[in-house]
């Protein structure tokens, strides 16, 4: 299947100007045979990790806006915005087919702390998944990538590829390759990391959007600028390189820790 990385700087809180601005973008990847696009973290505001700005539900206007796109264009779309809920607010991405109708959605699992994100926001607990063009993806966002306990479960789950848009800061952007490349060889499963680039008023951003394969070698690895990029993605290589490598047949889930071998005794 074919993935194309939005790599753009949002209008900032004007999901309406953004998601404009952005059509160019479905219109060229659908030209181009994408089977999915994927845009950055809270692409339609621009992430802000205090702002209640814009909650809306999965029927809300941001959602209805990239169904609409999805149809029009026939292909699928990964976008985040701010979900409502009964409480605080979640930071939630969702994923919608080339019909028109959403196929998942999931919500951000891990809060950024040092920014106070999870005072304001709502926590995610699962995992989601969903099938397109013969690959199992998983979701996460931004943070969760310095989580392997996640994508454990997603290579649990059986999934061959997990999409990951984020507002990874240009500060710590030599963690960002690290920790996408770790996850992809750790699980040897693609990840594919879609990175906003600009000002705004929370931080500054300088792309670097990636996709590594099942044994961290990089598809892609955008520079500082606005891009569309794509990559191929095989669910056979995932087979091949498991099958000549087989780390997770090998791993060992029945280890303890000395303290519990004293308390045993």
């Amino acid at each position: 299947m074919k993935l194309f990385c939005a790599q753009v700087a949002s209008v900032w809180e004007d999901p309406e100007a953004t998601l404009e601005k952005v059509e160019p973008c479905i219109a060229k990847a659908s030209r181009e045979g994408g089977d999915l696009i994927c845009f950055p973290e809270q692409f339609a505001t621009g992430w802000d990790p205090r702002s209640t700005l814009h909650v809306q539900g999965i029927n809300g206007p941001i959602v209805q806006r990239l169904q609409s796109l999805a149809e029009e264009y026939s292909i699928a779309i990964l976008g985040s915005f701010r979900e409502l809920t009964a409480t605080l607010p979640r930071n939630s991405c969702v994923v919608i087919d080339a019909h028109g109708s959403v196929s998942s959605t999931y919500s951000k699992c891990h809060l950024f702390s040092p920014a106070s994100e999870d005072r304001t926001y709502l926590r995610g607990d699962t995992i989601s998944t969903f099938s397109l063009g013969g690959i199992e993806f998983g979701l996460a966002i931004c943070y969760d990538l310095r989580f392997t306990s996640i994508f454990r479960l997603y290579a649990d789950a059986g999934v061959q590829a997990v999409l990951i848009p984020s507002a990874w800061p240009e500060s710590r952007l030599q963690h960002w390759e690290l920790f996408i490349r770790a996850r992809a060889v750790e699980y040897q499963i693609y990840i594919a990391g879609i990175n906003p680039t600009g000002m705004t008023p929370v931080d500054s951003y300088a792309g670097g959007s990636m996709v590594a394969d099942p044994t961290g070698g990089l598809l892609f690895h955008a520079g500082r600028s606005e891009e569309l990029l794509s990559c191929d993605l095989d669910r056979e290589y995932v087979a091949r390189v498991r099958a000549a490598f087989p780390v997770i047949r090998d791993r060992r889930d029945d280890l303890s820790s000395p303290s519990e071998e004293i308390l045993k005794e």
